[in-house]
């Protein structure tokens, strides 16, 4: 008994259905949408801190879904298998930016249009998604928000400051304030006049004023 003897049952077919030349192309083909998904990803990155690991994986997936993809196409039993076998596997990695889902989804929908055989509608659909991507997520059409929270001995010293901050700012609203024996504590929602924090400097200068703390913020918020 041969070595293909032991493996009638067409598995040595099998291994031929695919072809080397349409393995290369397509693994070649998935690493170059695999690279543009990444460089839109890195483009348009919304996070605090830029997961480099994160765009490698999306390199990744997008070949492994590939390889995946022309392994179930040529042989339904093998699918079957492969279904079964992948319903066990759970991911344990949070998503922290919900734009980090729809990137995970693109790598792998590229992956599987690309095996299938439809190399136009992967290429040409990625571009289309990469360019609406880098016009609407990198599209500012708000002024950077700012929370600034204000300290001070009394109302006239608060008064003073409000003042201060509705001209020195193109947008100054009170989100909270708190009241202690001697003390006033305001928390401002406030836009900057392009860029411009001296007035910050104006207000830690005012009489009564204790001290004056500008922070930035990310994060979703109506106005």
């Amino acid at each position: 008994m041969t070595f293909s003897d032991i493996f009638k049952s067409s598995f040595l077919e099998n291994v031929t259905a695919v072809s080397v030349l349409d393995m290369a192309l397509a693994l070649v083909l998935s690493f170059g949408l695999g690279v543009f998904i990444f460089l839109v990803y890195k483009k348009t990155c919304q996070g605090v801190v830029y997961s480099s690991s994160f765009g490698v994986t999306l390199i990744a997936l997008t070949m492994i879904t590939t390889l995946v993809i022309l392994a179930v196409t040529s042989n339904v039993v093998l699918s079957l298998g492969m279904v079964g076998a992948l319903s066990i596997v759970r991911f344990r990695t949070a998503i922290k930016e919900p734009l980090d889902i729809a990137f995970l989804f693109w790598a792998i929908a590229a992956g599987i249009v690309l095996a299938a055989g439809m190399i136009s509608l992967a290429v040409i659909g990625s571009v289309i998604i990469g360019v609406i991507l880098l016009v609407f997520v990198n599209r500012k059409s708000h002024a950077d928000p700012y929370i600034l929270v204000l300290a001070c001995d009394g109302q006239d010293s608060e008064r003073q400051a409000g003042e201060l901050l509705q001209s020195a700012t193109k947008l100054c609203r009170v989100k909270s304030k708190t009241v202690r024996p001697g003390q006033i504590e305001v928390n401002y929602d406030v836009r900057l006049k392009n860029g411009d924090t001296g007035f910050l400097n104006a207000l830690g200068a005012l009489r009564g004023v204790h001290s004056a703390a500008l922070v930035s913020y990310n994060g979703e918020y109506m106005g």
